[in-house]
């Protein structure tokens, strides 16, 4: 069915500037996004700070978030970003020394410094290869009796892998293992429903295919998690906060929710444009968009056998990203060239990033292709 993505792509004033190509490292504003941030400025200029008008609304974008990905709100916490997720996660795990984690050489380094943090606890981090295909089989001779994690992402930034979470999800189940997943990559740009992969925790920033600016990522706990000890304690944290703002030793008891890992103030401003993007990927439809982008992914697939430009991750769909896609190029050469150009793209490991968002177009592809042969 798809979406109409012209309209979509009036609401993005950057691709009147630029062929933005990025969007995998940050995502333009909308105009929906726009409005709902100078709505919430309105608010402070005229109103010094309607709190419980924010408050009540941050509980309906954390409503919101939840149905997005199929899970409870009570499930889902706000952070500030996807690395302090992982490290509220790495920190809460009951782990004792000689118990160990898995994760995937290579993956993204501020989900593993969170946990080779932990190390100094006795806790081995045990890293296995990262291949074009992860799924459980991948893990199954590496666990022992002490393996209590596994931790990887759910797409990779630097080659666009798509893992077999759902996979992977099922073995740990079946193994009674956490599996925590850190979606930056993902949201936005798949459908993700948390209940039905299966996944433990799950952790992501909002920048990039949730469309709004730095500062605000999510967390979401399965309320089937259990023995999760907040590092940092807050009033927010409890489950009855004191009404006379007097702390006691006697009222320290934790909320249940996955809330109790909030501490202090909330990036309101953020939070409220969360609602309104959120509103913007769902008019589209999260599956249409993923179609939409795995189409584009296919088109410039067709340009690079065409131009004998090679690609750095997999090449079908079971196990790449619908939208980032790594070039062999040399960064050093070819990204100012492109800037020069007004083409958006970014360095990796190996190559040239481009990473497509729901308003690129089959034009911005071909545009893409025609700067590239130009150089060659």
């Amino acid at each position: 069915m798809g979406y109409d993505v012209n309209a979509v792509r009036a609401k993005f004033p950057v691709t009147q500037q630029y062929l933005y190509l990025d969007s995998g490292l940050q995502s333009p504003l909308s105009l929906d996004v726009k409005e709902a941030v100078e709505g919430f400025l309105e608010e402070s200029l005229y109103h010094g700070g309607p709190k419980s008008v924010w408050m009540d609304r941050l509980e309906a974008v954390r409503a919101k978030v939840a149905g997005f990905f199929g899970v409870s709100a009570s499930e889902i916490a706000f952070t500030k970003n996807t690395s302090e997720g992982c490290n509220i996660i790495a920190n809460a795990l009951p782990l004792t020394a000689g118990d160990n984690v898995l994760m995937l050489q290579g993956d993204h380094p501020n989900n593993t410094y969170a946990f080779l943090n932990i190390e100094k606890k006795g806790v081995e981090i045990r890293f296995l290869p990262m291949t074009e295909i992860v799924n459980a089989d991948s893990f199954k001779d590496a666990i022992d009796a002490r393996t209590r994690a596994i931790s990887l992402s759910h797409i990779t930034f630097h080659a666009g892998h798509k893992f077999d979470i759902e996979n992977i999800a099922a073995f740990c189940k079946q193994k009674g293992i956490l599996l925590i997943v850190d979606a930056m990559q993902s949201v936005g740009v798949t459908p993700i429903d948390l209940k039905q992969i299966g996944v433990s925790i799950m952790v992501c920033g909002s920048h990039k295919g949730l469309l709004v600016p730095q500062g605000l990522g999510i967390l979401y706990i399965s309320k089937d998690v259990e023995n999760l000890v907040p590092t940092f304690m807050a009033a927010a944290s409890l489950e009855n906060p004191p009404s006379d703002f007097i702390a006691t030793r006697e009222n320290m008891a934790l909320k249940s929710s996955a809330s109790r890992f909030e501490v202090g103030n909330y990036n309101l401003p953020t939070i409220t444009a969360l609602g309104a993007a959120i509103d913007l990927i769902e008019s589209a439809g999260i599956g249409n968009i993923e179609a939409h982008l795995y189409g584009l992914g296919d088109r410039l697939l067709g340009h690079l056998d065409r131009l004998g430009v090679g690609l750095v991750g997999p090449r079908d769909r079971e196990n790449r990203a619908p939208h980032i896609y790594v070039i062999c190029l040399d960064a050093d050469k070819w990204v100012p060239y492109f800037a020069k150009h007004n083409v958006r793209v970014s360095p990796e490991r190996d190559g040239v990033r481009i990473s497509f968002a729901l308003f690129n177009t089959a034009d911005d592809v071909d545009a893409f292709a025609e700067v590239l042969e130009k150089n060659l």
